[in-house]
């Protein structure tokens, strides 16, 4: 039987944001794209009532929501071929038609702004701020291309086929929508996949905006394995942008060496905030909360701290009182219906079934040695009356995590903090390059001349003196070191450069099979 809440019964949901609520208004705004309670896949330029919707259910209190409609393996075939298609008609468009259209669709994403973020809440358990920011992120991003792609398009020209892109749920529109939105700029047709644990209806939406303006979208459902032979394997594909694990990642990444095929392989690592002759505790209280946004479910979270033995002291003193204030709960629980939603670090995981999984491996990690520093309470978050709570995981923060732990060396992508202690610089970097290659790091250190030592030798892209790092917009690069990255880097031109062909035996910036080659 699922955990149910026994929160203060004041609480009531917001007016007018229910899952039924939101429905109705995507059957309102793109009604070619959703029909009765199922949405439709969009390939060949048309809405498909076509695959077999699986049932879902919603991370905030386990209540049915759309599920996406999985398309078998021949389908899918269908709708690559129809993306070529597409693609060689869009890629002789002139450049400045293909920024009316971007720009176009735009403006239709910032007119349903709100929807969008209210669908990622029900489909993805984000907090309202977070899920208006993941939104305006997508647009914000993408406008900068517009306003500036003549120079970075300029003796490039695009792909011979479609890029197809498969990525995680966690952010819907600030990554993959945002991503699709700059290749279509750039001269190509794209493809993508919806995440098998959430998001659908805000892609949904998104790409009916995206198609009313013409531009070459196909968006499909299925499982990766049954899929990844048209989305990865067929030789329509001109380039394969991938976001995910290792473990997909890995046979992805074996796929398209194969193949000799581009592409943009974003993969998770242990990213580390290092602790090194350090006394600004003040600043690290302040950002500890700020680490925690959404639940840790993100590429550049930091669940890992490794401190200096001789400064454990001093930093639980900073750390504990910031974990301490973290908000937990439903999304859009309020005390009164016109409330404004709630001011939280984070809501539920992504299902039921992984807040599982990591406690789990907190209690076994527990009982292999690992002492837990903290525990949130459930008695302090915010639920309304008997709502499911088995998809929430309080803050947890464990000392020394045991070798035989996954905790220990890899990312829990849930709000789950693991400390390590070290003694000398040595055992500093061993223990923040224990993934081998992260995406960011930080290394907090007053010594200007010890961080500019150090860092060079912390196997990340980013690295921060102090400070968070995180994915980027607008101009800034992104890629990985080491195992958290396959392909070519992104990031302002890097992106565009990544998804058009330039002179003959360029060589992109990147992590590939047979050459490492840094911006």
């Amino acid at each position: 039987m699922a955990p149910t809440s026994t929160s203060d019964p004041a609480l009531t949901l917001k007016a007018g944001t229910s899952w039924t609520d939101a429905w109705q208004r995507c059957l309102a705004v793109a009604p070619e794209a959703f029909r009765d309670d199922r949405v439709l896949n969009l390939w060949n330029a048309a809405w498909q009532a076509d695959g077999r919707a699986l049932p879902a259910t919603t991370p905030v209190d386990g209540t049915p929501i759309a599920g996406p409609p999985r398309l078998d393996a021949a389908t899918a075939h269908q709708a690559v071929r129809a993306s070529l298609d597409q693609h060689r008609a869009w890629r002789h468009l002139p450049l400045a038609e293909r920024r009316a259209r971007v720009a176009a669709i735009l403006d239709a994403l910032t007119a349903h702004r709100e929807l969008l973020a209210l669908l990622l809440v029900w489909e993805i358990g984000k907090p309202w701020r977070l899920a208006q920011a993941d939104v305006d992120r997508a647009i914000d991003g993408v406008r900068w291309y517009v306003d500036g792609i003549e120079p970075m398009a300029a003796g490039r020209a695009p792909l011979d086929g479609p890029v197809s892109n498969i990525a995680s749920w966690n952010y819907p529109m600030s990554v993959l929508v945002h991503a699709m939105l700059v290749q279509t700029l750039a001269g190509n047709a794209v493809i993508a996949k919806t995440p098998t644990d959430g998001g659908v209806a805000c892609l949904t939406l998104a790409s009916a905006l995206a198609a009313r303006e013409g531009l070459p979208v196909t968006l499909v459902s299925g499982s990766g394995g049954e899929l990844s032979q048209a989305l990865v394997r067929a030789p329509e594909i001109g380039c394969v942008s991938f976001v995910g694990g290792r473990d997909t990642g890995a046979m992805v990444a074996t796929a398209v060496a194969d193949l000799g095929k581009r592409h943009i392989l974003e993969q998770e690592g242990l990213n580390t905030w290092g602790i090194w002759n350090f006394t600004d505790w003040d600043t690290l209280t302040a950002v500890v909360p700020k680490l925690f946004d959404y639940g840790k479910q993100r590429c550049t979270a930091y669940p890992r701290f490794v401190v200096q033995r001789e400064l454990f002291d001093a930093f639980l003193e900073a750390y504990l009182p910031a974990v301490r204030t973290l908000r937990v709960g439903h999304p859009l629980a309020v005390e009164h219906p016109g409330d404004p939603c709630p001011a939280l670090d984070f809501g539920p995981v992504i299902n039921a079934a992984k807040a599982k999984e990591l406690q789990d491996q907190v209690a076994e990690a527990i009982d292999r040695g690992a002492v837990p520093l903290y525990r949130g309470r459930s008695a302090a978050a915010r639920f309304l009356p008997g709502q499911d709570t088995s998809a929430y995981v309080q803050p947890v923060t464990l000392l020394n995590p045991p070798p035989s732990s996954p905790l220990h060396h890899a990312e829990p992508f849930g709000p789950v903090d693991t400390i390590v202690l070290v003694d000398t610089e040595a055992e500093l970097l061993a223990a923040m390059n224990a993934s081998n290659g992260a995406l960011v790091a930080t290394l907090a250190t007053d010594d200007r001349a010890t961080y500019d030592r150090l860092a060079p030798q912390i196997r990340a892209f980013k690295v921060g003196h102090g400070t968070p790092r995180s994915r980027g917009d607008r101009d800034e690069l992104f890629g990985g070191l080491g195992a958290s990255w396959r392909g070519a880097f992104v990031g302002g031109e890097l992106l565009v450069r990544a998804v058009t062909q330039g002179p003959a035996g360029e060589r992109l910036p990147g992590n590939f099979p047979d050459y490492h080659l840094m911006p």
